[in-house]
């Protein structure tokens, strides 16, 4: 992939034509009805970042949307994401703003079709508070108190 990720993250790689293969996962968000959409950007992301502003504006009268979280220096730290977890343990403050009891972290990068509708409801029917399944990079997680973490996982 190196030729195409020279200049830009994988997730802004073009995918037939105009499309990105961001989209992807962006689609099967919007299509399975889940439209408060967080993207964590951190290298070579440019591109990205004008893409998805062009692509995904919603009316004024929605909540939905689709915002970008880019790495950056804080009072808190100033690294680099170390991974997803760290980029998502980063970024806590800004899932924590909504009113939101469940998060899907979905990498960018990834081709395939999904509806998350079906295992929204079966991790809530179960009642649990993380799922990992084939893949490290999907999964599903609500927060929990500091005094509930050994539930978590």
């Amino acid at each position: 992939m190196f030729p195409l990720t020279k200049d830009r993250s994988k997730p802004a790689v073009p995918l037939g034509g105009k499309y990105r293969l961001v989209d992807i996962p962006i689609s099967n968000c919007l299509n399975s009805g889940l439209r408060s959409i967080y993207i964590l950007t951190q290298f070579n992301s440019m591109s990205l970042h004008r893409h998805i502003q062009a692509s995904y504006k919603f009316d004024s009268f929605s909540p939905s949307f689709v915002d970008i979280l880019a790495a950056q220096q804080t009072p808190e730290g100033s690294q680099w994401y170390q991974g997803t977890a760290d980029a998502v343990r980063q970024n806590m403050r800004y899932f924590l703003e909504g009113p939101f009891d469940y998060y899907i972290i979905l990498s960018g990068d990834q081709l395939y079709r999904m509806d998350f509708r079906a295992l929204l409801h079966q991790h809530i029917r179960a009642g649990i508070s993380s799922w990992r399944r084939q893949s490290w990079r999907r999964q599903l997680w609500r927060p929990v108190n500091r005094s509930d973490q050994s539930l978590a996982w």
